[in-house]
């Protein structure tokens, strides 16, 4: 038997190359696969977090509204209260005005002082006035 010193050249199969190519395809495919739905994943818990942000802003400021509300109302009906009461004041200085006045004789100046207090009265029911309106 004779062996033969010269190297035999092995020849390369098409089916080596074959693969090789069709294995870089396949993982390339697979990688742009899991990047795509990287991307999908990323999209969809943006989304969700905004959502959910936007639920609880909208959640607090109805709150906050609400609170809002409910400080507006009872201001404005202490202020209401103060105007009625107010007003009954009015009234009834200007019914002991009228009969003093008709009671009055020359030699007193009770109306002058009545007179005088009904206008403190004015003025701080015109004032109550002017803040129930700014509530408005």
């Amino acid at each position: 038997m004779s062996y033969s010193t010269e190297p035999v050249s092995t020849p390369t199969s098409a089916r080596s190359t074959r693969n090789r190519g069709t294995s870089v395809k396949v993982f390339l495919v697979i990688w742009l696969l899991l990047i795509g739905i990287g991307i999908a994943a990323t999209y969809w818990y943006s989304h969700h977090l905004q959502q959910s942000m936007l639920s609880a802003l909208d959640a607090k400021w109805q709150a906050q509204t609400n609170a809002i509300k409910a400080d507006y109302n009872s201001k404005l009906s202490s202020l209401s209260n103060e105007v009625s009461q107010l007003d009954s004041k009015v009234q009834s200085f200007n019914e002991l005005l009228t009969f003093t006045k008709d009671t009055a004789s020359n030699k007193t100046d009770n109306s002058n002082k009545l007179y005088t207090q009904l206008a403190e009265v004015k003025k701080q029911l015109s004032a109550l006035q002017s803040k129930m309106d700014l509530l408005k």
